[in-house]
């Protein structure tokens, strides 16, 4: 990288921590300028306005999330049903490491984003689709294959783990309890069992 584009991904990478704890509205260009050590002329010569940052700092929040937890959906893990608890399980274990970063970076987007802040939602909306879009491919590979129930709705039930899991995120975060979190990730794990593989084998027999 030139030396340019060094200075740009220093200054993502030193306030995107910054923003999904503090928030992308709340956050101030002295904000920006303590984190980084840099002047706000340093700042504004690397970017248009602290909204492109805040773009920025977002992906960047969101991609780190999506290549951690793409691991779950790798050939490390052959079977569908491999894969799905691959994906509750990365919750489980890394859910302090998330906290400590300020939480989910899709939710704390999206709640403050909304319609002050549309390329931002646009963003959000998007990490969204591919995160839903990765549990249903996973589920109907499952279900070509034989290994899960052909009948459930691929993208209906991971549009459903990605609701619980959020829904678990936010209680946990917000009470300081992980026991919110975890009731969500065993029921997932539940209907994964009952619901999608159970389901398939009582079909076979």
């Amino acid at each position: 990288m030139s030396k340019a584009e060094k200075t740009k991904q220093f200054i993502i990478e030193k306030t995107a921590p910054l923003f999904n704890t503090k928030g992308y509205i709340s956050t101030s260009l002295s904000d920006i300028a303590e984190a980084t050590g840099l002047t706000k002329g340093s700042i504004y010569g690397n970017f248009e306005n602290k909204d492109q940052l805040s773009l920025e700092a977002y992906r960047y929040n969101a991609g780190s999330l999506r290549k951690k937890m793409s691991l779950a959906f790798s050939d490390e893990f052959p079977t569908s049903i491999d894969k799905l608890y691959a994906f509750v399980a990365f919750y489980r274990k890394n859910w302090h490491s998330v906290f400590l970063n300020g939480g989910c970076p899709l939710m704390n987007a999206a709640t403050e984003a909304d319609d002050t802040f549309p390329d931002l939602k646009d963003q959000v909306k998007k990490s969204f689709e591919e995160w839903i879009s990765k549990i249903s491919e996973a589920i109907t590979q499952g279900q070509k294959t034989g290994e899960l129930n052909e009948k459930p709705d691929a993208e209906e039930y991971a549009s459903l783990f990605v609701m619980m899991i959020e829904g678990g995120i936010l209680l946990a975060k917000t009470t300081g309890d992980e026991k919110f979190l975890n009731l969500a990730l065993d029921h997932i794990l539940k209907i994964i069992d009952t619901e999608l593989a159970t389901a398939s084998s009582e079909n076979k027999n």
